[in-house]
Protein backbone atom coordinates (compact mmCIF):
# COMPACT_ATOMS: atom_id res chain seq x y z
CA UNK A 1 0.00 0.00 0.00
CA UNK A 2 1.04 3.29 -0.71
CA UNK A 3 -0.35 6.67 0.60
CA UNK A 4 -0.10 9.22 -2.11
CA UNK A 5 -2.61 12.26 -1.40
CA UNK A 6 -6.02 12.06 -0.71
CA UNK A 7 -8.78 11.06 -3.08
CA UNK A 8 -10.78 13.59 -4.58
CA UNK A 9 -13.73 12.30 -4.46
CA UNK A 10 -14.23 11.29 -0.54
CA UNK A 11 -10.95 12.93 0.77
CA UNK A 12 -10.43 9.24 1.96
CA UNK A 13 -6.03 9.21 2.51
CA UNK A 14 -6.49 5.24 1.75
CA UNK A 15 -4.95 4.65 -1.87
CA UNK A 16 -3.89 1.65 -2.83
CA UNK A 17 -2.15 0.20 -6.02
CA UNK A 18 -4.14 -2.52 -8.00
CA UNK A 19 -3.32 -4.47 -10.91
CA UNK A 20 -6.03 -4.60 -13.51
CA UNK A 21 -4.93 -6.92 -16.08
CA UNK A 22 -1.51 -6.07 -15.74
CA UNK A 23 -2.57 -2.84 -15.64
CA UNK A 24 -1.67 -1.00 -12.68
CA UNK A 25 -3.69 1.88 -11.18
CA UNK A 26 -3.87 3.98 -7.93
CA UNK A 27 -7.99 3.26 -6.69
CA UNK A 28 -9.54 4.86 -3.88
CA UNK A 29 -10.07 1.84 -1.21
CA UNK A 30 -12.51 3.83 0.53
CA UNK A 31 -15.45 4.53 -2.43
CA UNK A 32 -13.17 2.72 -5.53
CA UNK A 33 -12.47 5.51 -7.26
CA UNK A 34 -10.09 5.60 -10.17
CA UNK A 35 -7.20 8.22 -9.44
CA UNK A 36 -4.54 7.26 -12.25
CA UNK A 37 -4.29 4.68 -14.92
CA UNK A 38 -1.33 3.21 -15.41
CA UNK A 39 0.59 2.14 -18.60
CA UNK A 40 0.77 -0.85 -20.95
CA UNK A 41 2.42 -2.60 -24.22
CA UNK A 42 0.84 -4.24 -27.00
CA UNK A 43 2.74 -5.77 -29.23
CA UNK A 44 7.08 -6.99 -28.99
CA UNK A 45 7.62 -4.09 -31.16
CA UNK A 46 6.75 -1.76 -28.91
CA UNK A 47 8.08 -3.27 -25.78
CA UNK A 48 11.84 -3.21 -27.84
CA UNK A 49 11.44 -0.12 -28.10
CA UNK A 50 10.52 0.66 -24.68
CA UNK A 51 6.89 2.23 -26.39
CA UNK A 52 4.15 2.48 -23.66
CA UNK A 53 0.35 2.91 -24.76
CA UNK A 54 -2.38 3.34 -22.63
CA UNK A 55 -5.19 1.27 -22.08
CA UNK A 56 -7.61 3.53 -23.51
CA UNK A 57 -5.20 3.08 -26.76
CA UNK A 58 -4.67 -0.62 -26.75
CA UNK A 59 -6.69 -3.53 -28.22
CA UNK A 60 -9.07 -3.92 -25.22
CA UNK A 61 -10.79 -0.57 -26.16
CA UNK A 62 -11.48 -1.18 -29.95
CA UNK A 63 -12.88 -4.60 -28.17
CA UNK A 64 -15.78 -1.95 -27.17
CA UNK A 65 -16.81 -1.00 -30.49
CA UNK A 66 -19.19 -2.98 -32.32
CA UNK A 67 -18.09 -4.90 -35.44
CA UNK A 68 -20.57 -2.64 -37.68
CA UNK A 69 -19.45 0.43 -36.88
CA UNK A 70 -15.33 -1.17 -37.43
CA UNK A 71 -16.23 -2.34 -40.47
CA UNK A 72 -18.24 1.65 -41.46
CA UNK A 73 -14.52 3.54 -39.86
CA UNK A 74 -12.53 1.39 -42.04
CA UNK A 75 -15.25 2.39 -44.64
CA UNK A 76 -15.01 5.38 -44.44
CA UNK A 77 -11.75 5.89 -43.72
CA UNK A 78 -10.31 3.67 -47.21
CA UNK A 79 -12.63 6.21 -48.84
CA UNK A 80 -10.93 9.29 -48.03
CA UNK A 81 -7.54 7.79 -49.03
CA UNK A 82 -9.16 7.58 -52.30
CA UNK A 83 -10.33 11.27 -53.10
CA UNK A 84 -7.11 12.18 -51.00
CA UNK A 85 -8.64 14.23 -48.70
CA UNK A 86 -6.70 15.85 -46.05
CA UNK A 87 -6.73 14.25 -42.34
CA UNK A 88 -8.61 16.55 -40.69
CA UNK A 89 -11.65 15.73 -43.11
CA UNK A 90 -11.24 12.17 -42.59
CA UNK A 91 -11.36 13.05 -38.72
CA UNK A 92 -14.70 14.87 -38.94
CA UNK A 93 -16.07 11.93 -41.66
CA UNK A 94 -15.28 9.51 -38.80
CA UNK A 95 -16.89 11.60 -35.78
CA UNK A 96 -20.21 11.42 -37.72
CA UNK A 97 -19.85 8.39 -38.63
CA UNK A 98 -19.62 7.34 -35.04
CA UNK A 99 -22.47 10.13 -34.17
CA UNK A 100 -25.26 8.60 -36.84
CA UNK A 101 -25.07 5.03 -35.59
CA UNK A 102 -25.80 5.90 -32.35
CA UNK A 103 -29.14 7.40 -33.07
CA UNK A 104 -32.17 5.20 -32.94
CA UNK A 105 -33.22 6.49 -36.67
CA UNK A 106 -29.89 4.48 -38.23
CA UNK A 107 -30.14 1.33 -35.26
CA UNK A 108 -33.18 -0.78 -38.11
CA UNK A 109 -31.95 0.87 -41.25
CA UNK A 110 -30.70 -2.14 -43.86
CA UNK A 111 -27.13 -2.88 -44.42
CA UNK A 112 -27.18 -1.49 -47.69
CA UNK A 113 -28.02 2.01 -46.34
CA UNK A 114 -25.58 1.64 -43.22
CA UNK A 115 -23.19 1.50 -46.05
CA UNK A 116 -23.57 4.83 -47.90
CA UNK A 117 -24.12 6.34 -44.33
CA UNK A 118 -20.05 6.66 -44.70
CA UNK A 119 -19.99 8.19 -47.82
CA UNK A 120 -23.16 10.63 -46.53
CA UNK A 121 -20.37 11.48 -43.81
CA UNK A 122 -17.74 11.76 -46.51
CA UNK A 123 -19.82 14.00 -48.66
CA UNK A 124 -21.04 16.34 -45.95
CA UNK A 125 -17.69 16.87 -45.01
CA UNK A 126 -16.11 18.01 -47.76
CA UNK A 127 -19.58 20.28 -48.52
CA UNK A 128 -18.97 21.78 -45.38
CA UNK A 129 -14.92 22.61 -46.18
CA UNK A 130 -16.23 23.93 -49.58
CA UNK A 131 -14.09 20.81 -51.60
CA UNK A 132 -16.09 20.50 -54.70
CA UNK A 133 -17.35 17.11 -54.48
CA UNK A 134 -20.57 15.41 -56.22
CA UNK A 135 -22.76 13.12 -55.31
CA UNK A 136 -22.63 10.94 -58.41
CA UNK A 137 -18.32 10.95 -57.85
CA UNK A 138 -19.55 9.41 -54.50
CA UNK A 139 -22.14 7.09 -55.84
CA UNK A 140 -19.85 5.88 -58.64
CA UNK A 141 -17.43 4.63 -55.62
CA UNK A 142 -19.81 2.97 -53.75
CA UNK A 143 -21.62 1.07 -56.66
CA UNK A 144 -24.88 2.64 -54.91
CA UNK A 145 -28.29 3.93 -56.59
CA UNK A 146 -28.32 8.19 -56.34
CA UNK A 147 -31.91 8.03 -55.15
CA UNK A 148 -31.05 5.77 -52.46
CA UNK A 149 -27.99 8.07 -51.10
CA UNK A 150 -30.27 11.32 -51.45
CA UNK A 151 -32.55 9.89 -49.09
CA UNK A 152 -29.90 8.80 -46.74
CA UNK A 153 -28.12 12.34 -47.04
CA UNK A 154 -31.16 13.75 -45.92
CA UNK A 155 -31.75 11.74 -42.97
CA UNK A 156 -28.39 12.20 -41.87
CA UNK A 157 -28.51 16.01 -42.00
CA UNK A 158 -32.27 15.96 -40.44
CA UNK A 159 -30.93 13.82 -37.29
CA UNK A 160 -27.50 15.40 -37.07
CA UNK A 161 -29.16 18.67 -37.35
CA UNK A 162 -26.04 19.22 -39.99
CA UNK A 163 -25.91 22.79 -42.09
CA UNK A 164 -24.21 21.76 -45.82
CA UNK A 165 -23.84 24.86 -47.45
CA UNK A 166 -24.73 24.67 -51.11
CA UNK A 167 -21.76 23.67 -53.91
CA UNK A 168 -20.27 26.16 -55.86
CA UNK A 169 -20.28 25.88 -59.26
CA UNK A 170 -17.00 27.71 -60.23
CA UNK A 171 -15.24 25.02 -57.96
CA UNK A 172 -17.07 22.98 -59.74
CA UNK A 173 -15.94 23.76 -62.71
CA UNK A 174 -12.26 24.22 -61.70
CA UNK A 175 -12.18 20.96 -60.55
CA UNK A 176 -13.62 18.84 -63.62
CA UNK A 177 -11.67 20.81 -65.86
CA UNK A 178 -8.32 19.61 -64.06
CA UNK A 179 -9.00 16.21 -65.02
CA UNK A 180 -9.04 16.90 -68.55
CA UNK A 181 -5.84 16.02 -70.64
CA UNK A 182 -5.82 18.43 -73.06
CA UNK A 183 -3.38 20.99 -71.16
CA UNK A 184 -0.72 19.21 -72.04
CA UNK A 185 0.78 17.69 -75.40
CA UNK A 186 0.03 14.03 -75.65
CA UNK A 187 0.05 11.23 -78.71
CA UNK A 188 -3.54 10.77 -78.22
CA UNK A 189 -3.96 14.29 -78.39
CA UNK A 190 -3.73 15.87 -81.40
CA UNK A 191 -1.75 19.53 -81.61
CA UNK A 192 -4.75 21.65 -82.91
CA UNK A 193 -6.18 20.42 -79.74
CA UNK A 194 -4.47 21.48 -76.98
CA UNK A 195 -5.43 24.41 -75.04
CA UNK A 196 -4.40 26.70 -72.65
CA UNK A 197 -6.04 25.64 -69.16
CA UNK A 198 -6.88 29.39 -68.06
CA UNK A 199 -8.16 30.42 -71.17
CA UNK A 200 -10.60 27.48 -71.57
CA UNK A 201 -11.40 27.70 -67.87
CA UNK A 202 -12.80 31.60 -68.08
CA UNK A 203 -14.18 30.74 -71.33
CA UNK A 204 -16.31 27.59 -69.45
CA UNK A 205 -17.21 29.68 -66.59
CA UNK A 206 -19.20 32.66 -68.70
CA UNK A 207 -20.98 29.55 -70.56
CA UNK A 208 -21.79 28.40 -66.83
CA UNK A 209 -22.78 31.42 -65.79
CA UNK A 210 -25.47 32.23 -68.99
CA UNK A 211 -26.20 28.31 -68.41
CA UNK A 212 -27.30 29.73 -65.03
CA UNK A 213 -29.12 32.50 -66.05
CA UNK A 214 -31.22 31.29 -68.30
CA UNK A 215 -32.90 28.43 -66.32
CA UNK A 216 -30.26 25.72 -67.67
CA UNK A 217 -28.70 25.23 -64.04
CA UNK A 218 -31.53 25.05 -61.98
CA UNK A 219 -32.73 21.49 -60.31
CA UNK A 220 -30.60 19.53 -62.76
CA UNK A 221 -27.12 17.79 -62.73
CA UNK A 222 -23.92 19.93 -62.90
CA UNK A 223 -21.51 18.12 -64.68
CA UNK A 224 -23.72 17.33 -67.77
CA UNK A 225 -24.02 21.33 -68.41
CA UNK A 226 -19.92 21.98 -67.26
CA UNK A 227 -19.28 19.13 -69.76
CA UNK A 228 -21.54 20.76 -72.19
CA UNK A 229 -20.27 24.17 -71.51
CA UNK A 230 -16.53 22.56 -71.82
CA UNK A 231 -16.95 21.82 -74.84
CA UNK A 232 -18.42 24.85 -76.54
CA UNK A 233 -15.61 27.04 -74.98
CA UNK A 234 -13.10 24.42 -76.59
CA UNK A 235 -15.03 24.40 -79.39
CA UNK A 236 -15.05 28.68 -79.64
CA UNK A 237 -11.19 29.10 -79.27
CA UNK A 238 -10.14 27.27 -82.32
CA UNK A 239 -12.87 27.08 -84.55
CA UNK A 240 -11.45 25.60 -87.59
CA UNK A 241 -9.96 22.70 -86.65
CA UNK A 242 -12.48 21.69 -83.85
CA UNK A 243 -15.74 22.58 -85.05
CA UNK A 244 -15.70 18.84 -86.90
CA UNK A 245 -15.13 17.23 -83.82
CA UNK A 246 -18.17 15.63 -82.11
CA UNK A 247 -18.86 15.77 -78.18
CA UNK A 248 -18.18 11.83 -77.68
CA UNK A 249 -14.60 12.11 -78.81
CA UNK A 250 -13.98 15.30 -76.73
CA UNK A 251 -15.18 13.37 -74.05
CA UNK A 252 -12.91 10.48 -75.48
CA UNK A 253 -9.58 13.04 -75.61
CA UNK A 254 -10.08 15.19 -72.63
CA UNK A 255 -9.78 11.21 -70.71
CA UNK A 256 -13.47 11.95 -68.75
CA UNK A 257 -16.66 10.35 -69.13
CA UNK A 258 -19.97 11.30 -71.47
CA UNK A 259 -23.11 12.15 -69.13
CA UNK A 260 -25.66 10.94 -71.01
CA UNK A 261 -27.97 14.31 -70.30
CA UNK A 262 -24.53 16.25 -71.92
CA UNK A 263 -26.02 15.91 -75.34
CA UNK A 264 -29.53 17.31 -74.47
CA UNK A 265 -27.68 20.21 -72.52
CA UNK A 266 -25.42 20.99 -75.65
CA UNK A 267 -28.70 21.39 -77.42
CA UNK A 268 -30.32 23.76 -75.03
CA UNK A 269 -27.56 25.73 -74.84
CA UNK A 270 -27.32 26.18 -78.62
CA UNK A 271 -30.22 27.37 -78.59
CA UNK A 272 -29.45 29.78 -76.10
CA UNK A 273 -26.97 31.19 -78.30
CA UNK A 274 -28.94 31.03 -81.45
CA UNK A 275 -31.47 33.22 -80.11
CA UNK A 276 -28.75 35.83 -78.58
CA UNK A 277 -27.05 36.04 -82.09
CA UNK A 278 -30.12 37.25 -83.50
CA UNK A 279 -29.55 40.56 -81.76
CA UNK A 280 -26.13 41.38 -83.27
CA UNK A 281 -26.47 43.63 -85.83
CA UNK A 282 -23.13 42.77 -87.41
CA UNK A 283 -24.81 38.76 -87.46
CA UNK A 284 -28.22 39.91 -89.03
CA UNK A 285 -26.76 39.63 -92.64
CA UNK A 286 -25.27 35.92 -92.25
CA UNK A 287 -27.20 32.83 -91.71
CA UNK A 288 -26.23 31.02 -88.51
CA UNK A 289 -26.88 27.35 -87.33
CA UNK A 290 -25.76 25.49 -84.03
CA UNK A 291 -21.99 24.80 -85.62
CA UNK A 292 -21.77 28.58 -87.06
CA UNK A 293 -22.72 30.13 -84.27
CA UNK A 294 -20.01 28.96 -82.09
CA UNK A 295 -17.48 30.94 -83.92
CA UNK A 296 -19.30 34.14 -82.05
CA UNK A 297 -19.45 33.04 -78.28
CA UNK A 298 -16.91 35.43 -77.16
CA UNK A 299 -18.76 38.43 -78.51
CA UNK A 300 -22.34 36.79 -76.91
CA UNK A 301 -21.07 36.36 -73.72
CA UNK A 302 -19.27 39.76 -73.16
CA UNK A 303 -23.14 41.31 -74.05
CA UNK A 304 -25.14 38.97 -73.04
CA UNK A 305 -27.10 40.72 -70.74
CA UNK A 306 -27.72 43.20 -73.29
CA UNK A 307 -28.54 39.91 -75.89
CA UNK A 308 -30.89 38.41 -73.24
CA UNK A 309 -32.79 41.16 -72.63
CA UNK A 310 -33.35 42.06 -76.46
CA UNK A 311 -33.94 38.13 -77.52
CA UNK A 312 -36.32 36.89 -74.87
CA UNK A 313 -39.19 38.09 -72.86
CA UNK A 314 -38.22 38.35 -69.54
CA UNK A 315 -42.36 37.78 -68.20
CA UNK A 316 -42.37 41.78 -66.87
CA UNK A 317 -44.97 44.19 -67.76
CA UNK A 318 -44.27 43.92 -71.44
CA UNK A 319 -44.93 40.52 -71.71
CA UNK A 320 -48.28 41.02 -70.00
CA UNK A 321 -49.25 43.71 -72.37
CA UNK A 322 -48.65 42.06 -75.36
CA UNK A 323 -50.99 39.02 -74.49
CA UNK A 324 -54.86 39.23 -74.94
CA UNK A 325 -57.15 38.57 -72.10
CA UNK A 326 -58.49 35.46 -71.62
CA UNK A 327 -55.35 34.01 -73.01
CA UNK A 328 -53.31 31.22 -71.04
CA UNK A 329 -49.90 31.87 -69.08
CA UNK A 330 -46.66 32.44 -70.75
CA UNK A 331 -45.72 29.07 -70.16
CA UNK A 332 -48.58 27.40 -71.90
CA UNK A 333 -48.78 29.79 -74.54
CA UNK A 334 -45.13 28.47 -75.47
CA UNK A 335 -46.13 24.67 -75.79
CA UNK A 336 -45.98 23.13 -79.10
CA UNK A 337 -43.78 25.66 -80.78
CA UNK A 338 -40.34 25.28 -82.46
CA UNK A 339 -37.27 25.29 -80.59
CA UNK A 340 -35.19 28.44 -80.58
CA UNK A 341 -32.34 27.97 -83.14
CA UNK A 342 -33.45 24.08 -84.99
CA UNK A 343 -31.16 24.25 -88.14
CA UNK A 344 -30.61 28.02 -89.85
CA UNK A 345 -32.14 30.66 -88.87
CA UNK A 346 -34.08 31.50 -91.85
CA UNK A 347 -35.67 28.36 -92.46
CA UNK A 348 -36.52 27.04 -88.65
CA UNK A 349 -37.66 30.68 -86.91
CA UNK A 350 -40.70 30.88 -84.01
CA UNK A 351 -41.93 33.48 -86.66
CA UNK A 352 -43.20 30.53 -88.87
CA UNK A 353 -46.29 28.69 -87.27
CA UNK A 354 -46.29 25.44 -86.26
CA UNK A 355 -49.20 23.08 -86.61
CA UNK A 356 -49.15 22.88 -82.73
CA UNK A 357 -49.56 26.31 -81.92
CA UNK A 358 -53.60 26.01 -83.52
CA UNK A 359 -54.47 24.41 -79.97
CA UNK A 360 -56.50 26.42 -77.31
CA UNK A 361 -54.13 28.96 -74.94
CA UNK A 362 -51.79 29.93 -77.80
CA UNK A 363 -51.26 33.40 -78.93
CA UNK A 364 -54.37 35.06 -80.64
CA UNK A 365 -54.07 35.86 -84.55
CA UNK A 366 -55.67 38.92 -84.36
CA UNK A 367 -52.96 40.40 -82.12
CA UNK A 368 -51.15 43.66 -83.84
CA UNK A 369 -47.79 42.21 -85.58
CA UNK A 370 -44.92 44.10 -84.87
CA UNK A 371 -42.56 45.04 -87.85
CA UNK A 372 -39.09 43.49 -87.92
CA UNK A 373 -35.97 44.44 -90.41
CA UNK A 374 -33.80 41.67 -91.08
CA UNK A 375 -33.83 37.99 -91.56
CA UNK A 376 -36.60 36.35 -89.27
CA UNK A 377 -34.44 34.51 -86.74
CA UNK A 378 -35.09 33.27 -83.14
CA UNK A 379 -35.79 35.75 -80.11
CA UNK A 380 -37.83 38.02 -82.39
CA UNK A 381 -41.91 38.55 -82.01
CA UNK A 382 -43.79 36.13 -82.43
CA UNK A 383 -46.93 36.61 -84.74
CA UNK A 384 -49.16 37.12 -81.52
CA UNK A 385 -46.68 40.40 -80.83
CA UNK A 386 -44.62 38.07 -77.77
CA UNK A 387 -40.93 37.51 -77.40
CA UNK A 388 -40.42 33.41 -76.40
CA UNK A 389 -40.62 33.55 -73.05
CA UNK A 390 -37.33 33.10 -70.76
CA UNK A 391 -38.34 29.94 -68.65
CA UNK A 392 -36.93 26.78 -67.06
CA UNK A 393 -37.53 23.96 -70.36
CA UNK A 394 -39.76 21.90 -68.32
CA UNK A 395 -42.44 24.79 -68.73
CA UNK A 396 -41.39 25.60 -72.46
CA UNK A 397 -41.63 21.92 -73.37
CA UNK A 398 -43.42 20.00 -70.83
CA UNK A 399 -43.69 15.78 -70.73
CA UNK A 400 -47.69 15.91 -70.13
CA UNK A 401 -50.04 18.20 -71.72
CA UNK A 402 -53.05 19.35 -69.12
CA UNK A 403 -56.05 17.75 -68.46
CA UNK A 404 -59.18 19.96 -69.40
CA UNK A 405 -60.78 21.61 -66.31
CA UNK A 406 -63.94 19.49 -65.18
CA UNK A 407 -67.49 20.18 -65.67
CA UNK A 408 -69.06 22.78 -63.16
CA UNK A 409 -71.77 20.70 -61.04
CA UNK A 410 -74.83 22.53 -62.22
CA UNK A 411 -73.30 21.91 -66.05
CA UNK A 412 -73.25 18.58 -65.46
CA UNK A 413 -76.74 18.18 -63.74
CA UNK A 414 -79.52 16.28 -65.70
CA UNK A 415 -82.46 18.87 -66.35
CA UNK A 416 -84.22 15.91 -68.60
CA UNK A 417 -84.31 18.45 -71.96
CA UNK A 418 -81.26 17.02 -73.36
CA UNK A 419 -81.21 15.68 -76.88
CA UNK A 420 -81.42 11.73 -77.16
CA UNK A 421 -79.25 10.40 -80.05
CA UNK A 422 -80.02 7.85 -82.37
CA UNK A 423 -78.17 4.95 -80.46
CA UNK A 424 -79.81 5.87 -77.10
CA UNK A 425 -83.07 5.62 -78.54
CA UNK A 426 -82.70 2.21 -80.23
CA UNK A 427 -81.67 0.81 -76.59
CA UNK A 428 -85.43 1.81 -75.50
CA UNK A 429 -87.15 0.15 -78.57
CA UNK A 430 -88.22 -3.98 -78.37
CA UNK A 431 -88.62 -6.14 -80.86
CA UNK A 432 -92.20 -8.18 -81.28
CA UNK A 433 -89.84 -11.78 -79.70
CA UNK A 434 -88.56 -9.34 -76.72
CA UNK A 435 -92.20 -7.76 -76.04
CA UNK A 436 -93.74 -11.79 -76.27
CA UNK A 437 -90.51 -13.02 -74.00
CA UNK A 438 -91.38 -9.71 -71.58
CA UNK A 439 -94.89 -10.93 -70.75
CA UNK A 440 -94.09 -14.49 -69.78
CA UNK A 441 -91.62 -13.53 -67.57
CA UNK A 442 -93.81 -11.15 -66.14
CA UNK A 443 -96.66 -13.58 -65.76
CA UNK A 444 -94.10 -16.34 -64.11
CA UNK A 445 -92.82 -13.66 -61.47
Amino acid sequence: MAARGRCPECGSAALVEDAHYAQQQLVCAACGCVLAEGLLTTTYTEEEHLREVAYSQSTGQKEQLSRCLQRGIRRVQDLCKVLQLPAVFEETAVSYFQRALQLPAFHLVSLEKKELLGGCCVFVTCRQHNWPLTMGTICSLLYAKQDLFASVYLSLQKELGLSVPALSLADLVTTHLNSFRLFQPAASVPAPFLEDKEKLLARTMGIVELASETWLVTGRHPVPIVTAAAFLAWQSLRPSPRLSCPLARFCRLAGVDLPPPAHLRLKELLEILLGMASQLSWLRGFTLDKKTVVKHIGDLLQHRVFLLKNAFSQQDGEEQHDTAPGQGSPGQDSVGQDSVGQGSLDKNSPDKDSPSQDSPGQGSPSSPPVAQKGCPVAGKRQPGGTLRPLLPPCLIHPRKRLRPAAPSAPDSAATGDEPISDTEIEQYLRSPEEIRAFRKAKAWL
